[in-house]
Protein backbone atom coordinates (compact mmCIF):
# COMPACT_ATOMS: atom_id res chain seq x y z
CA UNK A 1 0.00 0.00 0.00
CA UNK A 2 1.08 3.40 -0.72
CA UNK A 3 2.05 5.87 2.33
CA UNK A 4 0.23 9.32 2.70
CA UNK A 5 3.24 10.51 1.73
CA UNK A 6 3.70 8.70 -1.76
CA UNK A 7 -0.47 9.87 -2.43
CA UNK A 8 0.18 13.36 -1.48
CA UNK A 9 2.97 13.17 -4.14
CA UNK A 10 1.07 11.21 -6.78
CA UNK A 11 -1.95 13.89 -6.41
CA UNK A 12 0.41 16.84 -6.82
CA UNK A 13 2.52 15.52 -10.06
CA UNK A 14 -0.40 14.63 -11.69
CA UNK A 15 -1.87 17.83 -10.84
CA UNK A 16 -4.96 16.63 -9.13
CA UNK A 17 -4.36 18.86 -5.79
CA UNK A 18 -4.81 22.21 -6.85
CA UNK A 19 -4.77 26.04 -5.23
CA UNK A 20 -7.20 28.88 -5.67
CA UNK A 21 -10.39 29.60 -4.63
CA UNK A 22 -13.24 26.91 -5.77
CA UNK A 23 -17.02 26.58 -5.53
CA UNK A 24 -17.33 22.70 -4.39
CA UNK A 25 -20.20 20.18 -5.78
CA UNK A 26 -21.81 21.12 -2.10
CA UNK A 27 -21.96 24.49 -2.50
CA UNK A 28 -19.14 25.08 0.12
CA UNK A 29 -15.65 26.98 -0.63
CA UNK A 30 -12.69 25.78 -0.67
CA UNK A 31 -8.69 27.25 -0.93
CA UNK A 32 -7.45 24.19 -2.36
CA UNK A 33 -9.90 21.71 -4.57
CA UNK A 34 -9.25 17.94 -5.50
CA UNK A 35 -9.24 17.59 -9.66
CA UNK A 36 -9.31 13.73 -9.26
CA UNK A 37 -10.02 14.09 -12.91
CA UNK A 38 -6.97 14.96 -13.39
CA UNK A 39 -5.36 11.96 -11.61
CA UNK A 40 -7.59 9.41 -13.03
CA UNK A 41 -6.02 11.06 -16.95
CA UNK A 42 -2.76 9.30 -15.89
CA UNK A 43 -3.34 5.82 -16.19
CA UNK A 44 0.22 4.77 -14.26
CA UNK A 45 -0.04 6.77 -11.36
CA UNK A 46 -3.73 6.47 -11.02
CA UNK A 47 -3.46 2.57 -10.75
CA UNK A 48 -1.01 2.52 -8.11
CA UNK A 49 -3.66 4.79 -6.42
CA UNK A 50 -6.05 2.57 -7.24
CA UNK A 51 -4.42 -0.64 -6.43
CA UNK A 52 -3.53 1.07 -2.79
CA UNK A 53 -7.09 1.56 -2.18
CA UNK A 54 -8.34 -1.40 -3.16
CA UNK A 55 -6.20 -3.59 -0.57
CA UNK A 56 -7.62 -1.82 1.96
CA UNK A 57 -10.94 -2.17 0.38
CA UNK A 58 -10.80 -6.11 0.64
CA UNK A 59 -9.26 -5.39 4.09
CA UNK A 60 -12.39 -3.88 5.57
CA UNK A 61 -15.02 -5.38 3.26
CA UNK A 62 -14.17 -8.82 1.77
CA UNK A 63 -17.44 -9.89 0.78
CA UNK A 64 -19.90 -7.30 -1.54
CA UNK A 65 -21.52 -8.35 -5.41
CA UNK A 66 -21.70 -4.50 -6.85
CA UNK A 67 -19.58 -1.34 -6.98
CA UNK A 68 -22.03 1.59 -7.57
CA UNK A 69 -20.61 5.21 -8.03
CA UNK A 70 -21.89 8.78 -8.66
CA UNK A 71 -21.60 10.22 -11.96
CA UNK A 72 -19.22 11.91 -13.08
CA UNK A 73 -16.49 11.82 -10.87
CA UNK A 74 -16.62 8.47 -9.52
CA UNK A 75 -17.32 6.73 -12.74
CA UNK A 76 -13.45 5.55 -13.75
CA UNK A 77 -12.73 5.21 -10.05
CA UNK A 78 -15.39 2.81 -9.95
CA UNK A 79 -14.45 1.74 -13.15
CA UNK A 80 -10.81 0.60 -12.10
CA UNK A 81 -11.70 -0.90 -8.41
CA UNK A 82 -13.98 -2.94 -10.22
CA UNK A 83 -11.47 -4.38 -12.24
CA UNK A 84 -8.60 -4.66 -9.54
CA UNK A 85 -11.56 -6.31 -7.25
CA UNK A 86 -12.89 -8.21 -10.08
CA UNK A 87 -16.67 -6.70 -9.11
CA UNK A 88 -19.22 -5.34 -11.41
CA UNK A 89 -19.50 -1.44 -11.42
CA UNK A 90 -22.32 0.65 -12.33
CA UNK A 91 -23.23 4.37 -11.93
CA UNK A 92 -26.11 6.22 -11.25
CA UNK A 93 -26.75 9.68 -13.19
CA UNK A 94 -28.90 12.70 -12.06
CA UNK A 95 -31.84 12.99 -13.84
CA UNK A 96 -34.24 16.23 -13.13
CA UNK A 97 -31.51 16.89 -10.53
CA UNK A 98 -32.01 13.32 -9.00
CA UNK A 99 -30.06 9.70 -9.42
CA UNK A 100 -31.39 7.57 -11.12
CA UNK A 101 -29.93 4.20 -12.51
CA UNK A 102 -30.34 4.30 -16.41
CA UNK A 103 -28.64 2.23 -18.97
CA UNK A 104 -29.99 -0.92 -17.87
CA UNK A 105 -28.14 -0.47 -15.11
CA UNK A 106 -29.96 -2.92 -12.27
CA UNK A 107 -29.16 -3.71 -8.49
CA UNK A 108 -30.98 -6.89 -7.43
CA UNK A 109 -32.64 -7.80 -4.10
CA UNK A 110 -30.18 -8.83 -1.58
CA UNK A 111 -26.73 -7.65 -3.54
CA UNK A 112 -24.40 -6.49 -0.86
CA UNK A 113 -22.94 -2.50 -2.45
CA UNK A 114 -19.99 -0.84 -2.02
CA UNK A 115 -20.49 2.87 -3.28
CA UNK A 116 -17.32 4.60 -4.46
CA UNK A 117 -16.73 8.23 -5.05
CA UNK A 118 -13.25 9.97 -5.92
CA UNK A 119 -13.62 12.53 -3.21
CA UNK A 120 -16.05 12.76 -0.52
CA UNK A 121 -16.92 16.36 1.37
CA UNK A 122 -20.22 16.40 2.49
CA UNK A 123 -21.33 12.52 1.42
CA UNK A 124 -23.95 14.12 -0.10
CA UNK A 125 -23.66 12.13 -3.40
CA UNK A 126 -22.98 9.11 -1.73
CA UNK A 127 -25.79 9.20 0.22
CA UNK A 128 -28.28 9.86 -2.67
CA UNK A 129 -27.04 6.50 -4.44
CA UNK A 130 -27.60 4.92 -0.87
CA UNK A 131 -31.14 5.87 -1.16
CA UNK A 132 -31.05 4.00 -4.56
CA UNK A 133 -29.80 0.58 -2.95
CA UNK A 134 -32.47 0.85 -0.22
CA UNK A 135 -34.70 0.96 -3.09
CA UNK A 136 -33.49 -1.58 -4.54
CA UNK A 137 -33.95 -3.93 -0.94
CA UNK A 138 -29.92 -4.42 -1.35
CA UNK A 139 -27.44 -3.90 1.25
CA UNK A 140 -25.05 -1.18 1.46
CA UNK A 141 -21.28 -2.88 2.68
CA UNK A 142 -19.94 0.75 2.93
CA UNK A 143 -18.35 3.66 1.64
CA UNK A 144 -14.69 4.21 0.04
CA UNK A 145 -13.13 6.88 -1.88
CA UNK A 146 -9.55 7.91 -3.03
CA UNK A 147 -9.81 11.25 -1.04
CA UNK A 148 -11.91 11.74 2.36
CA UNK A 149 -11.84 15.55 3.26
CA UNK A 150 -14.94 15.20 5.36
CA UNK A 151 -13.05 15.80 8.40
CA UNK A 152 -15.55 13.39 10.33
CA UNK A 153 -18.23 16.27 9.03
CA UNK A 154 -19.95 13.79 5.98
CA UNK A 155 -23.58 13.06 6.08
CA UNK A 156 -22.20 9.35 6.25
CA UNK A 157 -22.10 7.45 9.21
CA UNK A 158 -20.30 4.52 8.77
CA UNK A 159 -16.54 4.49 8.33
CA UNK A 160 -15.36 5.67 5.00
CA UNK A 161 -12.46 3.69 3.72
CA UNK A 162 -9.83 6.05 1.81
CA UNK A 163 -6.36 6.09 -0.11
CA UNK A 164 -6.08 9.60 2.09
CA UNK A 165 -7.65 11.41 4.33
CA UNK A 166 -6.89 15.48 4.01
CA UNK A 167 -8.60 18.47 6.29
CA UNK A 168 -8.92 21.05 3.87
CA UNK A 169 -11.24 23.47 5.35
CA UNK A 170 -14.44 25.09 3.63
CA UNK A 171 -16.71 27.91 3.67
CA UNK A 172 -19.61 29.07 3.16
CA UNK A 173 -20.18 31.47 0.98
CA UNK A 174 -20.97 34.55 3.26
CA UNK A 175 -17.85 33.84 6.15
CA UNK A 176 -14.70 33.69 3.09
CA UNK A 177 -11.64 34.40 4.66
CA UNK A 178 -10.08 37.50 3.06
CA UNK A 179 -7.90 35.44 1.35
CA UNK A 180 -10.44 34.08 -0.62
CA UNK A 181 -12.70 37.33 -1.24
CA UNK A 182 -9.67 38.41 -3.62
CA UNK A 183 -9.56 35.47 -5.89
CA UNK A 184 -12.40 35.18 -8.27
CA UNK A 185 -14.20 31.63 -7.39
CA UNK A 186 -14.21 28.88 -10.15
CA UNK A 187 -16.86 25.68 -9.85
CA UNK A 188 -14.95 22.89 -11.18
CA UNK A 189 -17.32 20.14 -9.75
CA UNK A 190 -19.93 18.47 -12.39
CA UNK A 191 -23.05 17.76 -10.13
CA UNK A 192 -25.31 20.17 -12.04
CA UNK A 193 -23.99 18.27 -15.33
Amino acid sequence: MLSLEESLKILKETNALIEGHFILSSGLHSSKYVQCAQLMSKPIQATKICESLASKIQMEFNDFDLILSPAMGGIIVGYELGKILKKQTIFSERVNGEFKLRRDFKIKKENKVLIVEDVITTGKSSMECSKLVSFNNAKIVGYACIIDRSNGKSEIKEKIVSQVELNIPTYNKDDLPKELLSIEAVKPGSRNL
